[in-house]
């Protein structure tokens, strides 16, 4: 079965190895017998809601944020009806930034975002940098962040996961991401998807659902043992760097 993917603007957010993660996905896939088929998404280019399965959207600086922001704003309409028919979404730091309301930089420019997720994000004046480990429903999920943005989720809204070490949206709240319904955002970069498995696989479940109109399959089981340890080395790393 093939599991048609979204990656939009691909040229502009691809700061963090974000490529890596659209790797993973696909040899995920293949190991089930199911093809990614991914299109690139760039500027001007029209979004038929219906097409895709999965919208993927890494990170970017400033300066490529500025570049795509209003062009995903227009978007914004097609994408959250996408996002009602069951598509999943997956954005990282950047991206992540970019599907909620919007982002104002460190020199006050503003960033229209899509408006999907329930969030907005303002520059701060330190960076939060480091590894990072949060809780999530789908188990520990560990990964670097570095970001000058303080994310503020809506009252209300759901994380991606709790803070175990790191700083999180903000370095104060103790929430880490975004998620609605089948919409993943979060900050954790290096590439997230390597080593955390499990995510890649609930990620991959919901394409799935959508692509079949069906329940998230239950997939078949892999030997995640070097992802697996390479999630425990990333944890490691965050436990000993302590609280936010």
């Amino acid at each position: 079965m093939n599991i048609r993917v979204a990656h939009l603007y691909p040229e502009y957010l691809n700061i963090y190895a974000d490529r890596g993660n659209i790797a993973v996905l696909a040899r995920r896939a293949a190991w089930r017998g199911h093809d990614l088929e991914v299109t690139a998404i760039g500027m001007d280019a029209a979004i038929d809601p219906g097409a895709y399965d999965l919208y993927y959207i890494g990170g970017g600086q400033d300066r490529e944020q500025l570049l795509v922001a209003h062009d995903l704003a227009a978007k914004g309409e097609a994408l959250k009806e996408a996002h009602a028919g069951g598509a999943a979404f997956l954005a990282v730091c950047g991206g992540y930034q970019l599907l909620g309301r919007g982002y104002r930089g460190f020199h006050g420019e503003d960033m229209p975002g899509a408006g999907l997720l329930p969030l907005e994000t303002v520059a701060g004046r330190r960076r939060m940098i480091g590894d990072v480990l949060i809780d999530t429903d789908v188990g520990p999920v560990a990964g670097f962040e570095n970001h000058a943005g303080r994310t503020l989720l809506d009252p209300g809204a759901e994380p991606l996961g709790r803070v175990v070490s790191g700083f999180g949206n903000d370095g104060a709240s103790g929430f880490e991401g975004c998620r609605l319904a089948r919409a993943i955002g979060t900050y954790l970069h290096g590439p997230l998807l390597p080593r955390n498995p499990r995510l890649a696989d609930w990620i991959l479940a919901q394409a799935l659902a959508h692509r079949t109109g069906g329940a998230p399959p239950e997939l078949a089981p892999l030997d995640d043992g070097l992802e697996v340890e390479a999630q425990g080395v990333s944890a490691g790393r965050a436990r000993s760097r302590g609280g936010r």
